[in-house]
């Protein structure tokens, strides 16, 4: 279980680094602006996304058992992170991070990994579906420039709060969240080595300060970030805390270790190399213990993150290394630049974050699924909407064990470890 590193220094030469330099330096470049709208998409500020992407993102990467794996605050861990704060508040989740950091490294240690094949596709792409609509709503708000006191967590009391303040649109909001959604489809497919996300939301963000447009800005409504990371500390943990925390500790270490382990097995894939799947889910739990002790959000590998490290011609864990080494520069040297960043454009970002989250080519094969999966994903949808994402999981993964039990004794085919 030891961590990719370490073989890979052995025989490391300057033509790898050149290598995993250029990769890392791309990917900190997308890295940083998801990082940002994730963290106030969560309710947390910017500074605890970006401090998040650099302290979980360097320990993903020197302790993962991935080659080219890239780790740091996802979109999956919106709606928890959202849901804990309001409940319990961010220290509450500081101290849920803590620990389900602790529980990935016990799961790590007890050879968990292999344990993602008893998780139906249908349930992974059934609230990954139902995540994706609760950020695109969640994001209208700043999208459209929308004056509203105060929106809903609550999907279904959402909705017709955000339609009754369909009077207040901000046009010029619109026009720079519709235009990055734009300019980062158009370079994707123009320059897809280029890393549009930065480049987008920079010319967007840049045009509204120019023109002094009247819409809000990361500085206007979060102050300045912090140009150093905050001192380590412990978080305030009683017997208490962990009775009530540990519901959401374990959802948070569920969601670390099936992204993670997914992201690793797509980036085998991209990369043809193989990971250690337990070596993995001890690093997530080390980046998800340390980012709590700077005060930072969850963490798990991030499959869009890690594809585009790969694109970039990463070989080696020395370019995650490189990715949060660059995103800690960017905090010492530019972090006053980041409070020019429009709120729209962040909003149309993670807008394209939620499109992606669906997969919307893969929804013609969804509707060919066998009645009992197909059965199976929309029932974790509907849940994950209207209830929460732990009964929607629990549920899930507890009906598929049971499909699998029937199919089994009746003699039906075999259920087969899914091809993720």
């Amino acid at each position: 279980m030891h961590p990719e590193l370490l073989p890979t220094l052995r025989h490391y030469s300057l033509r790898l680094f050149r290598a995993d330099l250029f990769a890392g330096i791309t990917v900190a470049m997308v890295a940083l602006p998801l990082s940002l709208a994730i963290a106030i998409a969560s309710g947390a500020t910017p500074a605890q996304g970006l401090v998040t992407a650099v302290v979980a993102g360097f320990l993903i990467s020197a302790l993962g058992g991935s080659q080219v794996q890239i780790g740091g605050p996802t979109g999956a861990f919106i709606v928890v992170v959202a849901g804990v704060i309001a409940t319990h508040g961010y220290d509450g989740l500081v101290a849920a991070t803590f620990l389900a950091g602790l529980i990935l490294i016990v799961a790590g240690l007890l050879r968990a990994g292999s344990l993602i094949a008893f998780v139906p596709d249908a349930v992974i792409h059934g609230f990954t579906i139902g995540i994706g609509a609760i950020i695109a709503t969640s994001q209208i708000k700043d999208l459209f420039g929308l004056t509203v006191d105060k929106v809903p967590a609550d999907f279904l009391e959402k909705i017709p709060v955000l339609w009754a303040a369909r009077g207040t649109i901000n046009i010029w909001a619109v026009v720079i969240g519709v235009g990055t959604i734009v300019l980062v489809a158009v370079l994707r497919r123009r320059a897809p080595r280029l890393p549009g996300l930065i480049f987008a939301i920079a010319l967007t963000s840049g045009i509204a300060a120019i023109a002094h447009l009247p819409i809000d800005t990361i500085g206007s409504r979060f102050g300045a970030l912090p140009h150093t990371l905050p001192a380590p500390h412990l978080p305030s943990i009683s017997m208490d805390m962990i009775v009530t925390l540990l519901p959401s500790a374990f959802l948070i270490a569920f969601l670390a270790g099936i992204e993670s382990l997914l992201s690793a097995i797509v980036a085998d894939r991209m990369h043809q190399s193989s990971h250690r799947p337990n070596a993995e889910l001890l690093a997530q739990g080390f980046a998800n213990l340390g980012s709590s002790l700077f005060g930072g959000l969850p963490a798990t590998g991030a499959i869009a993150r890690t594809a585009t490290n790969i694109r970039a011609g990463a070989r080696t864990p020395v370019a995650g290394i490189v990715h949060a080494a660059t995103l800690l520069l960017f905090m010492w040297v530019a972090a006053p630049l980041a409070g020019y960043l429009a709120m729209p454009a962040l909003a149309g970002i993670l807008m394209l974050t939620a499109w992606n989250m669906t997969e919307p080519h893969h929804w013609r094969d969804h509707l060919r699924l066998p009645w009992p999966d197909l059965f199976l994903l929309v029932l974790t949808l509907l849940l994950t909407l209207l209830v929460d994402l732990t009964t929607a999981i629990g549920t899930g993964v507890a009906l598929g064990l049971l499909i699998r039990w029937i199919r089994g004794k009746h003699g039906a085919e075999t259920w087969t470890t899914p091809d993720r």
